[in-house]
């Protein structure tokens, strides 16, 4: 397990060491409403080479972005109320694809994701600074 202390101006700095540390690419990340997972999952798209505007696929559920020699697809499961829904978009082919794959709420799809994924916690605290906890999904 990997912890991480960082303000908004680190972000940069602690998505290019996510990157270098995270054993698999399909990343889950947890997290409160408005902590910043998806500024972290922007900045980590960007470090990854994705050049345009990156947003959230709350409504579409799936964003899909090219990369030299590879693909981001990025999620939000905040608005499925059941598992069947990522089922309907294919979410297994996304998950084999070999392609990096972010997981917003992960936990509303819980019974449907890889082992061989990376669990990523993100908390406010009361400095409004972030803390970033990574590990591996058992």
């Amino acid at each position: 397990m990997m912890k991480y202390n960082f303000n908004l101006q680190d972000l940069p700095l602690v998505a290019k060491k996510l990157l270098t540390e995270v054993p698999d690419k399909i990343l889950l990340f947890y997290g409160e409403m408005g902590v910043g997972k998806t500024t972290l999952i922007k900045e980590i798209a960007k470090q990854l080479g994705v050049k345009g505007v990156i947003n959230s696929p709350t409504f579409a559920l799936v964003n899909e972005y090219e990369i030299k020699n590879d693909k981001i697809y990025h999620f939000d499961f905040y608005r499925i109320n059941k598992e069947e829904e990522a089922m309907d978009i294919g979410i297994e082919d996304y998950f084999f694809s070999d392609h990096w794959c972010f997981i917003e709420w992960p936990q509303n799809i819980s019974s449907l994701l890889p082992t061989n994924s990376v669990k990523i916690e993100l908390t406010k605290n009361k400095n409004e600074s972030r803390t970033l906890n990574i590990m591996p999904v058992k």
